[in-house]
C-alpha cells in the first residue's frame, strides 16, 4: 500500500520538482540579487504567518480525520475545521494588513508582502482541504489538485515577474491566482461533505490542544531555517540573502520535496494503522516508511554535495552562483537531518499527541541557530549562517530523537540507515575515482555525474535489496512475464 500511494503522489512531487528548481533557474536569472534577496524575506515572512495562525488546524485536521471517520462523526469535524478557518482568514487579513500598512517599510516592500498575505491566506484554505483528501486516502483527486495549483502558480508567477512591473511580488501574485481558482473547484465539494455536522467548542479546543503545539513547533523550525536570513540582512546586505537563499533554497528544497513526498504518502497510513490497528501495526507501516525515506534521500544528498559545482552552474544565475556553490554541500548535510527529524522523529509526537514536547525540544536548536549566527556571521560572512545551520540542527535531530522515542517507540532502523549508506558509498566513490573533463559543458557534466552515479546506486540498492526494492522488481517483472505469456 506504501508504495502505491507514494506512486499516486508522484505528479505532486514532480510539480514541487519543477516550479521549485525552475524559480530558482528562472528567478536568479529575471531578478537582481537584492529582488531575489527581498522575495526571499517576504517568503519567509508569509511562511512564518502561515505557520503561526493556519498550521495547528491543518495539522488537527489530518490527525483527527481517521478517529471521526471511525466514530462516524466526520460532518461534525469538518464544520468545527472550517468554522475556524473562517475566523482564521478574517482576523489574520485585518492584522497582516494593518502591520504591512504601519510598519517602517519601503512601499515597494509593502506591495511584495500584501501579495504574500493573500498567498498565506488562500494556501491555508487550499492546504485544509488538501489535508482533508489526503487524511481520506483520496490520493487521485489529492494529486490532481495539487499538480493544477503548484504548476499554474509557478507559471504564473514567472509571467508576471517577465510581462509586469510586479517583481519580486510576481510569484505570489501566481500563488494568489492558482489558489483561488483550485479552491472554486474544490472547496465546495468539501463543505457538501460537512453539510449538517455541527460544530464545538470541544472539537476546538481538541483541536487547539494537539494543534497550537505544532504551529509553534514549525515557527521555532523556522526560526532554524529562515532567521538567519533577516540576520544576514541585519549584518550584511539584502544582496547576501539572495546568495544564501540561492543556495539554500538549491540544496535544501531538493531533499524537502522528496522527504514531503515520504511524509506525504506514510504518514496518513501510520495514522490509520494506529487507528484501526494498534501499535504494533503503526510501528512496521514507520518502519516501512524510513526505509523508503533512507532510500531516496541519502543519495540525493550525496549527488548533491558531489555536483555542487556543476549544479550550480547550471541552475543558478551568473550573480549568484560562485558563492552558493560553496554552501550547497553544507546545506546538504543540514538538509538531511532536518529531514529525518521532522518527518521521521516528529511523528513519535504526533502519533502520541504529545506535540507540547515536540514545540519544546525545538526550543534549543532554534534559540542556538539565532546566537550562533550572531557570533558567526559578523566574523564569516555567509559561511557563517551555514555554520550555524548545520550545528542547529544536528542538535535538534538528537533531541528529536532522544525524547521523541519515549513517548512513541518508532521503530530505529539502524541495518536500513546502513545499509543505505553502503549504496552512497558506492555512488561516491565511483563518481569521484573517474577524472571527469572540466572542459566538458556544465550541464554535460552534471548530466555525466548524474547519470552515472544513478546508475552505481540503483545497482547497489537492488543488490542490497533495500526498502524491499529488489522484491518488487522481481513482482513487477513477473506481472510482465505473466501478462506476456497470455498475449501469446
Amino acid at each position: 500500500m506504501l508504495w502505491r500511494h507514494l506512486l499516486g503522489y508522484l505528479p505532486v512531487n514532480i510539480a514541487q520538482a519543477l516550479a521549485g528548481f525552475g524559480s530558482i533557474f528562472l528567478l536568479t536569472r529575471l531578478l537582481t540579487p537584492e529582488d531575489y534577496g527581498r522575495y526571499g524575506l517576504a517568503f519567509a515572512v508569509m511562511t512564518l504567518f502561515h505557520s503561526l495562525l493556519f498550521t495547528w488546524l491543518e495539522g488537527a485536521m489530518a490527525r483527527f480525520y481517521a478517529h471521526a471517520e471511525a466514530k462516524h462523526k466526520l460532518q461534525d469535524h469538518l464544520t468545527s475545521a472550517y468554522s475556524v478557518l473562517a475566523v482564521l482568514a478574517v482576523a489574520g487579513g485585518l492584522v497582516g494588513g494593518l502591520l504591512i500598512t504601519f510598519l517602517p517599510l519601503s512601499t515597494d516592500f509593502k506591495s511584495i508582502l500584501g501579495f504574500a498575505l493573500a498567498a498565506a491566506i488562500l494556501r491555508a484554505a487550499m492546504n485544509l482541504t488538501m489535508e482533508a483528501r489526503r487524511a481520506a486516502r483520496e490520493v487521485s483527486r489529492y494529486s490532481l489538485i495539487e499538480f493544477f495549483h503548484i504548476i499554474t502558480g509557478f507559471s504564473l508567477g514567472i509571467l508576471l515577474v517577465v510581462a509586469t512591473d510586479l517583481r519580486a511580488a510576481g510569484p505570489f501574485a501566481g500563488m494568489v491566482v492558482a489558489a483561488g481558482m483550485a479552491l472554486l473547484f474544490d472547496l465546495p465539494h468539501m463543505l457538501r461533505r460537512a453539510k449538517g455536522g455541527n460544530g464545538s467548542f470541544a472539537d476546538f479546543k481538541g483541536f487547539a490542544v494537539y494543534g497550537l503545539p505544532i504551529s509553534l513547533s514549525l515557527v521555532l523550525a523556522l526560526a532554524m531555517s529562515s532567521a538567519d536570513r533577516f540576520l544576514i540582512a541585519g549584518f550584511l546586505d539584502t544582496a547576501s540573502v539572495g546568495v544564501y537563499t540561492a543556495g539554500y533554497n538549491l540544496a535544501n528544497r531538493t531533499l524537502d520535496i522528496i522527504f514531503i513526498w515520504a511524509g506525504m504518502a506514510a504518514a496518513p497510513l501510520t495514522i490509520a494503522a494506529l487507528e484501526h490497528g494498534g501499535l504494533e501495526d503503526a510501528r512496521a507501516m514507520a518502519r516501512k516508511a524510513f526505509g523508503l525515506m533512507a532510500l531516496a534521500t541519502f543519495p540525493a544528498a550525496t549527488g548533491l554535495a558531489l555536483v555542487a559545482g556543476p549544479l550550480a552552474t547550471v541552475m543558478i544565475g551568473p550573480a549568484f552562483r560562485e558563492q552558493a556553490a560553496q554552501i550547497i554541500p553544507w546545506i546538504t548535510l543540514a538538509g538531511v537531518m532536518n529531514g529525518v527529524m521532522t518527518y521521521y522523529f516528529h511523528e513519535a509526537f504526533t502519533l502520541a499527541k504529545r506535540t507540547g514536547m515536540m514545540a519544546a525540544v525545538m526550543a534549543f536548536p532554534a534559540l542556538l541557530n539565532i546566537v550562533l549566527n550572531i557570533i558567526l556571521l559578523p566574523r564569516f560572512g555567509i559561511q557563517g549562517a551555514v555554520i550555524a545551520t548545520v550545528i542547529a540542527y544536528f542538535f535538534g535531530l538528537l533531541a528529536s530523537a532522544v525524547i521523541g522515542l519515549r513517548y512513541f517507540p518508532l521503530p530505529v532502523p539502524v541495518m536500513a540507515a546502513t545499509k543505505t549508506l553502503v549504496a552512497c558509498a558506492v555512488m561516491a566513490i565511483g563518481i569521484l575515482v573517474i577524472p571527469w573533463p572540466q572542459t566538458w559543458p556544465a550541464f554535460v557534466l552534471l548530466f555525466g555525474q548524474v547519470g552515472f552515479g544513478g546508475l552505481l546506486y540503483g545497482g547497489a540498492a537492488i543488490a542490497l535489496n533495500l526498502a524491499g526494492c529488489r522484491d518488487y522488481l522481481m513482482k513487477f517483472i513477473g506481472r510482465l512475464r505473466k501478462r506476456a505469456a497470455m498475449v501469446a
